[in-house]
């Protein structure tokens, strides 16, 4: 089967035409399946992707909450968007070189209530790997207006392991 088997074809002066209109008005049926495959990307958009390494620290996937992460000399920094959280809502973990964010977001309503809902509720776990020794006593965890920042100081000797390469003409 081609993609062509998938577009709904109609005539038009004897050529063969997409028919994406029906009578003046949209086809619901084109519609149906436009939104049907939206729906598949974006359930298959995270599969077999991976954030790229940012100098010592990777971090694997997608998912929630959404990260940032920042690779300096002295310390990493993990920024987490977690909208509609509270800090009593989110757990931080570090475990052998693994920096994990856990928490759960609750629905404010009862699910009877609810007729349509694009929010996201239930438990998430983030884990990021850190490929450097970090000084775990020293490690800050700061939350203000649904984001939470993880300041981890890196040790002298994962400091000392940066080394900075002149670039010639």
């Amino acid at each position: 089967m081609s993609v062509r088997d998938l577009i709904p074809w109609g005539r038009s002066n004897g050529n063969q035409v997409p028919s994406i209109f029906r009578d003046g008005e949209r086809d619901p049926f084109l519609s149906l399946h436009r939104e049907v495959n939206r729906l598949f990307d974006d359930v298959f958009r995270g599969f077999g992707s991976s954030l790229p390494s940012f100098g010592g620290v990777s971090a694997f996937g997608g998912g929630w909450p959404s990260v940032e992460i920042s690779d300096g000399e002295k310390e990493i920094r993990v920024t987490a968007e977690v909208p509609g959280l509270e800090e009593k809502d989110i757990e931080v973990l570090l475990n052998d070189g693994v920096l994990t964010l856990r928490g759960e977001k609750r629905s404010e309503t009862e699910d009877k209530d609810k007729q349509f809902s694009e929010r996201f509720y239930g438990r998430f776990e983030r884990r990021i790997p850190l490929d450097c020794e970090i000084r775990e006593d020293e490690v800050d965890a700061r939350f203000r207006n649904g984001v939470l920042t993880v300041t981890l100081p890196k040790n002298e000797k994962a400091q000392s392991q940066v080394k900075r390469i002149a670039i010639k003409r």
